[in-house]
């Protein structure tokens, strides 16, 4: 067994404990983080996003934060800011939610553009630049945000570069009357269970499971097939703008991570066609007459994945 496919099988179990819910869903942010991306769970009010943000973050023995966005929240409320100090006549760095491990953005998008913008150079290059000083941010570094895509009054949409920041971008969906039921019962107690859970991991052997994900192999059939669906994203008619070079690089590293976490060594070709639509949803802009005509992004990457069939495959050995 791969280090990754123990550590995820660890966390898993301690997620889904309290958890209930599509627990593919858990398989796949475990991807994220050992990819080293980040990611956006779009859903509305009551799903499960923050129980499932905070178990992860307990049963992995990372440090936690929670940002709360709201209209008047300020870039430097995320990523913490120089304070005067007048006994020793110098400025200090006062660190924000940000130097945390594991960083839950709640309702992203009910920050204004220019705080959503501070997120941008902590996602891409792990690092915040305050007053003229660069300082790293922890490693590993992981960013779970939310939005409730029904509500629009008193929000702001997210900025492409935002968007492409994230490696998948995922919905959680509505329990079955089972796991509904397991929900309820689960809360006959004066403390919420997910704080019963005690971490099962550790930081190191997460960064070792991150190192070992860059070395799943990946056929190049496989590569083939994955550069075939993005190069039909950027031919469509009804998109405006299709996969960038950043969302193929997004597609690729999320399934050697996602192929480890289900046990294997290498990538297979339904892995691809697993994970296209969750990385490439927010990754299109679709034209205007598309938009008119009723079409999403979810529609036509489907109809996209559907068309392209599956390269003949032999598994790696």
């Amino acid at each position: 067994m791969s280090k990754i496919t123990e550590v995820s099988e660890k966390i898993k179990s301690a997620v889904t404990s309290v958890f209930k819910g599509n627990e593919n869903i858990v398989d796949l942010i475990l991807a994220c983080v050992f990819s080293g991306g980040h990611v956006l769970l779009e859903d509305v009010p009551g799903t499960g996003k923050t129980v499932l943000a905070k178990a992860l973050a307990k049963a992995s023995g990372l440090a936690f934060s929670r940002v709360q966005c709201t209209p008047d929240l300020m870039p430097s409320d995320i990523t913490g800011s120089s304070v005067w100090l007048p006994s020793s006549q110098k400025f200090e760095f006062r660190s924000g939610p940000v130097m945390a491990s594991i960083v839950l953005v709640d309702e992203l998008n009910r920050a204004t553009p220019r705080t959503q913008s501070a997120l941008l150079e902590c996602m891409a290059e792990k690092q915040i630049s305050v007053d003229g000083q660069i300082h790293k941010l922890n490693e590993p570094f992981f960013v779970i945000a939310t939005q409730n895509p029904v509500e629009s009054e008193g929000t702001f949409p997210l900025p492409e570069a935002q968007k492409d920041r994230f490696t998948m971008t995922l919905s959680i969906g509505y329990p079955d009357k089972a796991q509904e039921e397991a929900i309820i019962t689960a809360q006959n107690s004066t403390v919420h269970p997910v704080e019963k859970i005690a971490s099962v991991v550790t930081k190191e052997e997460i960064l070792a499971c991150m190192e070992e994900a860059v070395t799943i192999h990946v056929e190049e059939t496989v590569l083939s097939y994955l550069l075939d669906l993005v190069n039909l994203t950027r031919k469509d008619q009804r998109i405006a703008a299709g996969v960038s070079p950043r969302g193929s690089l997004a597609l690729y590293k999320a399934c050697q991570a996602y192929a480890a976490v289900k046990g294997r060594s290498y990538v297979v070709p339904e892995d691809i066609k697993l994970l296209a639509l969750p990385v490439f949803r927010n990754r299109i802009i679709l034209n205007s007459d598309s938009v008119l005509k009723g079409y999403t992004s979810e529609q036509i990457i489907q109809e996209l994945i559907d068309q392209q069939p599956l390269p003949a495959f032999k598994a790696h050995q």
